[in-house]
């Protein structure tokens, strides 16, 4: 493809992603995410500036908005879902923050670029990096796959990773923290997300490869794995039906997991608590076992 044919299938993409509600609206969920921080702040992001992809809903708010109330200011990067981003914001600036919208495609490296200088020129330092953003489409047969939606969900969930720290590292300093979001199907695997596994394991082995890379620098690069977590992402079309009224039932807990509930493990390796660890994975995801 040329670059231009490139640029027109990424603009369709999310006007086809506006037009059928994907990647999905946390507004519109029946039973709402629960995303409100559960503790007060102690100040352990104090100064320090934070980007927070997919940060409009789901995980990302719930991360944004508690960087938020630990004294961040953060820039909240989406595709698409402004009634969301807009209500993310005022979540933060509630907590005394600043905050940047930025909407568009992360699997354009020039977006990826452009969001990384908007930080720098409106607060002239970046600090954290959360690579949260991810789509996922459920697929049982390998076949029915397409190079459309392997390409896509490859785009989102790992390029996108590589385009923003090749963006954000000329600005990060010593005491800088990355985390990236991989998942419980990295390491249990998962029959029905074929292509969105695939991504998961690339990503965690990109955290351990970029920790190996930048810690001599003085930057930190960890994961989170989630388990599976009441976000707009299986609802709005990561899961079938059938799946998502019993959405979680088979972890040990029982239940699926809230935001807020994930959120914690973000801030604990973007702040000070987690100094001495670099290349790890945190797994909040309702008590399943995995080694890793």
């Amino acid at each position: 493809m040329t670059e231009n044919t490139t640029t027109l299938d990424r603009a369709a993409h999310i006007r086809a992603i506006d037009e059928d509600g994907g990647p999905g609206h946390e507004s519109a969920l029946e039973r709402k995410p629960e995303w409100q921080p559960r503790y007060p702040g102690s100040g352990r992001l104090k100064g320090k500036v934070a980007i927070v992809t997919g940060g409009d809903s789901g995980i990302g708010r719930a991360t944004a908005v508690l960087f938020a109330r630990e004294g961040a200011d953060v820039a909240i990067a989406y595709l698409c879902e402004h009634d969301d981003a807009k209500r993310t914001r005022e979540a933060c600036e509630a907590e005394g923050a600043e905050v940047l919208l930025s909407a568009g495609d992360l699997g354009n490296p020039d977006h990826c670029e452009g969001l990384v200088q908007a930080v720098i020129d409106k607060w002239g330092r970046l600090d954290v990096l959360v690579n949260n953003a991810g789509e996922q489409h459920p697929d049982e047969d390998v076949g029915k796959i397409t190079e459309e939606q392997l390409q896509r969900t490859f785009q989102t969930n790992i390029y996108s990773m590589f385009y923003l720290v090749q963006a954000a590292r000329p600005h990060l300093k010593a005491g800088a923290s990355i985390v990236n979001c991989t998942s419980v199907t990295m390491y249990k695997g998962s029959g029905g997300l074929l292509d969105y596994s695939a991504t998961k394991g690339a990503i965690t082995a990109f955290t351990r490869s970029l920790s190996e890379n930048l810690v001599g620098e003085g930057i930190r690069v960890n994961a989170v794995a989630p388990g599976p977590i009441w976000t707009p992402l299986n609802p709005c079309g990561g899961a079938p039906k059938e799946k998502v009224e019993h959405f979680g039932e088979g972890t040990p807990m029982g239940r699926p997991g809230e935001p807020n509930e994930v959120a914690p493990s973000f801030l604990f390796l973007a702040c000070e608590d987690s100094s001495y660890m670099s290349g790890q994975v945190l797994h909040p995801n309702g008590g399943i076992v995995v080694s890793g």
